[in-house]
């Protein structure tokens, strides 16, 4: 019989419902009976003993609450009856041993994509326009007006034909009640053009709201986000428009470049426009050198690479009770089988790492580490709480509505997307990773600032749970979108590329949901498989000011 309930941790003292249950329904786990006092609705908890007022609240193994009342045996968890708790840490022993998953399903596979003088290897290959500063995003419309639909990267939909059937009701005397009854569904599909570049998947344009006004730290974390888009091996050169009197200055941003690739080879021009002088004379001469570069980038062709090129950003958005048990940990699985074979994984979100500290301080290699992990997670907590907020204030009303009440049950959850494998490194925003293995990257929970940072640190392909539904993409990156349950995936199917639902219905394992998101990406990074985010063009691209973001 199918199950209706789960334990997930042996330690815990709530169960999560699979489905919905009522008052008075008597569920059976592992033989024992427990009768429900209060309705509870799917991906929600419920005590599965007394819990008196002040006690602990176990899940996942780990504290993620204290209860504000008396709890009894089937009472239904809510915002109301218990709080926020989560454990403390302390830089401890190493325990770095892990079971390394079975790679039988993977020897000696590859991906088709596009090497790098640096050695790294793109899943893509975009040519970057990039402004130094908000004074230059009107320039960068232009030229995004100029080039995407001449080049052939325009993406033509039906959503302008809709409005035209409403011209036509509206001219013909339709009063408001006919409009709004009018049938207009058009099915929107998307039309590419012939690109004139074969080998460049697009043009991207970085607009963004920084570069002068903040603080100096700002620009300059700004000019290290940019440097990693440059330097990333999805991007094949980038023309860079400056004003020329902001903060953020082209110096930093070279400085930054080099950093990161020491031997950076690839094209990059730099318009300075209070030295060019007019917006005309701009426009032509980056239109001129926007276009050489993408003669130069189209040389490049895909060509085989080990898995270990594959560098996977991990993130979550726009969660429900379920991604911590299905989605989750279905892409931990498959972290641990890339790190296995010599690949890279970010794990960021920090305010959403709150209450397994420990678990990930214990997993770094070097004491050095994790006390860095420590030290990134106490500031960023303190700067929180100086203005009146916390960890605590990390779920969202969408997270709370479908059963992540507490930060640390939040956490917990989102924690398992890093799987088991030791932490290699530990980075601040926005730092690159260096070495192949699992890495934790100091970033908001907020999911398009954490992804945007997650690829300027070398993510070249991002893997993205959701129980609620999020249409969050990245410019020079694919972002797989997974659902943790099958009715987002029924219900939102233009967004959604992954379900894990499936886990929660019985019809898979853990292990092998991981491997078939595995298969997915390896056919996303070899260009054989066009991702939801990239075909709707969703673009989405925050620098983080370093502000407290949750």
């Amino acid at each position: 019989m199918k199950q209706n309930v789960l334990k997930v941790h042996p330690a815990d003292n709530v169960l999560v419902a699979l489905i919905n249950l009522k008052r008075g329904d008597v569920v059976t786990y592992q033989g024992e009976e427990f009768t429900l006092l209060d309705d509870v609705q799917a991906k929600h908890k419920f005590a599965a003993t007394f819990i008196p007022v002040d006690s602990e609240i176990i899940m996942y193994g780990v504290l993620v609450g204290k209860a504000q009342t008396d709890l009894y045996t089937g009472n239904v968890l809510t915002t109301r009856n218990i709080k926020h708790a989560a454990s403390d840490f302390v830089t401890g022993e190493r325990k770095t041993n892990w079971q390394k998953p079975d790679l039988s399903r993977f020897a000696g596979r590859t991906f088709n994509g596009f090497h790098r003088s640096d050695g790294s290897v793109g899943t893509a290959n975009y040519w970057l326009v990039v402004p130094m500063v908000f004074c230059e995003n009107r320039n960068l419309e232009v030229l995004q007006e100029a080039l995407v639909a001449p080049l052939g990267y325009g993406r033509k939909r039906a959503y302008q034909n809709q409005a035209h059937k409403l011209i036509d009701i509206y001219k013909s005397g339709g009063d408001l009640n006919a409009l709004l009854q009018a049938d207009i569904y058009i099915e929107t599909k998307v039309e590419k053009s012939e690109r004139l570049f074969p080998h460049v998947d697009g043009i991207k344009f970085l607009t963004h709201d920084g570069g002068c006004g903040g603080t100096r730290q700002d620009a300059i974390a700004l000019c290290g986000l940019l440097a990693g888009y440059i330097t990333h091996p999805n991007v094949a050169g980038a023309t860079v428009l400056s004003l020329g009197c902001q903060n953020a200055q082209v110096s930093i941003l070279e400085e930054e470049i080099r950093k990161r690739t020491p031997n950076f080879d690839k094209p990059l021009y730099i318009l300075d426009q209070q030295k060019v002088g007019t917006e005309a004379d701009l426009l032509a001469l980056a239109i001129k050198q926007t276009f050489a570069g993408l003669v130069q980038a189209n040389q490049n062709e895909r060509k085989p690479a080990p898995l270990s090129k594959i560098c996977i950003g991990l993130e979550c958005g726009g969660s429900d009770g379920f991604s911590g048990i299905s989605a989750n940990p279905a892409i931990g699985y498959t972290s641990d089988l890339l790190v296995a074979m010599g690949g890279s994984v970010i794990l960021a979100e920090f305010p959403e790492l709150c209450g397994v500290e420990q678990n990930l301080s214990d997993r770094c290699e070097v004491v050095e580490q994790a006390e860095r992990f420590s030290s990134l997670m106490r500031t960023y907590n303190d700067r929180a709480m100086a203005v009146g907020s916390g960890f605590d204030m990390n779920p969202s009303p969408g997270n709370i509505k479908d059963g992540l009440i507490t930060d640390a049950i939040k956490s917990a959850g989102a924690a398992k997307k890093g799987g088991t494998s030791p932490v290699v490194e530990v980075l601040d925003y926005p730092e690159k990773v260096t070495k192949p293995g699992l890495t934790l990257l100091c970033t908001p929970g907020n999911d398009v600032e954490s992804t945007t940072a997650e690829v300027a640190s070398g993510a070249n392909v991002v893997l993205f749970t959701t129980g609620l539904g999020t249409p969050t993409g990245n410019p020079i990156a694919p972002v797989v979108k997974i659902s943790s349950n099958t009715a987002l995936y029924n219900r939102m199917s233009d967004i959604i590329d992954i379900n894990t639902g499936t886990i929660i219905e019985g019809e898979e394992t853990i292990e092998q949901a991981g491997e078939r998101i595995l298969e997915y990406v390896i056919g996303v990074a070899s260009g054989e498989i066009e991702v939801s985010a990239v075909r709707h063009g969703q673009d989405d691209f925050i620098p983080w000011k370093r502000g407290v973001s949750l």
